[in-house]
């Protein structure tokens, strides 16, 4: 088989999948959030006839004789760039600029573990997903969820404190990032209803909360801070008394808080609700938003989602709003503890610093879903020259085969 043939198989193969590529960007030209991909040709290897010369004292120089095997794909990039935002539920969300939303399942907030300092590196939140698609209200198990099931990640709100300054009550945020779910509350005699946020862990010996921001421990706290769901149980039968060792009434967890009205404030990503009891604005927690130090180098997990893997390079987590300075926390669990791996059992922990929550200027837009950033004009005319560039292939072969007929037909 002739060089042209080769280069024109070459040839064949690479336009088939960039029309792959293309047909992919065409069928996906209405699914919210997708990021359409471009595909990029390099030309293949060469065959050296003759070297090139800079010239002699009595020769000029020439140049080198090459010749090439076609063509072949040098990379399907992607391309993240905004589009156009469509009107949707009240609770859609929809970023402008650059960065991501973190979703995951329930078990992924076991690389937050601040017990476990090494977790708590860069690596361990490329566990989490990236998604530009903002389709999130309240499910039935009262999470914070996308369409597919997946828990919505950020920070929550643990409990509130009165500002000396204003009077006004505001709300305790952790640095931990974990899904967002609705705190419980308890129904008391009168009919009223307490609020029970989520807590952090109760160091065994002192029952009190211990290690990182806003979780109210010493520099003296030996178990780190892990945010942990309020579940205190109570025995039916005594509305919540202590009850006695021979009491055999099954316990029975506080519910999730029914809300009405939940709301996510564009600005800060804040997400609040009125409580069906008394009408109060509870705040739930905020969102937290993740970039990558290379956007179009993620990796596609299929559905709409991404992940930090090779190629994107870090994996990042802030605050829409930079909200973060006006809670008061700067990093993922600032304070983690790490005991030295040569050191005693009686050795003083040591703490080291988490990981910081960057500024952004990323901001978003509530009651909207982004749209796909295909162009479909774009496409089509991709389209054309791929198909009169497979064309013009075909044609080769078909002309060397002509030729080659020829030779065979002169011996006969």
């Amino acid at each position: 088989m002739t060089g042209s043939m080769y280069a024109s198989v070459a040839g064949l193969k690479a336009h088939m999948q960039k029309l792959s590529v293309i047909g992919n960007n065409v069928a996906n030209v209405n699914t919210q959030g997708y990021k359409k991909q471009r595909t990029v040709f390099r030309d293949s290897v060469y065959s050296l006839y003759s070297a090139g010369s800079n010239g002699t004292s009595s020769v000029g120089g020439m140049n080198p004789s090459q010749l090439g095997y076609g063509s072949k794909i040098g990379s399907i990039d992607l391309n993240m760039s905004s589009a156009s935002y469509n009107p949707g539920n009240p609770t859609d969300c929809a970023l402008v600029g650059d960065g991501f939303f973190l979703v995951g399942t329930k078990e992924n907030a076991n690389v937050t573990n601040p017990a476990n300092y090494d977790d708590f590196s860069s690596e361990s939140l490329k566990s989490l997903m990236l998604t530009r698609v903002g389709d999130f209200e309240f499910k039935a198990d009262s999470y914070l969820t996308d369409s597919r099931g997946n828990v919505v990640y950020g920070f929550m709100c643990v409990g509130e404190e009165t500002d000396p300054k204003t009077g006004k009550t505001k709300p305790i945020i952790s640095d931990q990032l974990v899904p967002i779910r609705k705190p419980r509350w308890e129904k008391n005699e009168d009919g009223s209803y307490t609020i029970h946020y989520p807590r952090t862990d109760i160091d065994p010996n002192t029952d009190a909360p211990v290690g990182g921001n806003n979780g109210g421990g010493d520099a003296d706290a030996t178990t780190a801070q892990k945010l942990v769901d309020d579940k205190p149980k109570y025995h039916a039968e005594n509305n919540g008394a202590a009850g006695d060792a021979d009491d055999t009434t099954p316990d029975a967890e506080y519910e999730f808080a029914q809300m009405d009205s939940i709301s996510i404030d564009a600005k800060t990503g804040c997400i609040t609700g009125v409580s069906k009891a008394d009408g109060k604005l509870i705040t739930i927690g905020y969102l937290a938003i993740g970039s990558v130090d290379n956007p179009n180098g993620v990796t596609h997990v299929g559905n709409s989602y991404y992940q930090c893997m090779a190629g994107a390079g870090d994996m990042h987590v802030s605050m829409l709003g930079n909200v973060q300075k006006d809670l008061g926390i700067s990093q993922i669990n600032g304070s983690m503890m790490k005991q030295p791996e040569d050191a005693g059992d009686d050795a003083a922990p040591e703490y080291k610093s988490g990981t910081d929550i960057l500024s952004t200027d990323t901001e978003m837009m509530v009651g909207f879903l982004e749209s796909g950033n295909v162009d479909l004009a774009e496409e089509i005319a991709e389209l054309i020259t791929t198909q009169r560039g497979y064309q013009a292939n075909t044609r080769i072969i078909t002309v060397t085969d002509s030729m080659l007929e020829e030779l065979v037909n002169m011996k006969r």
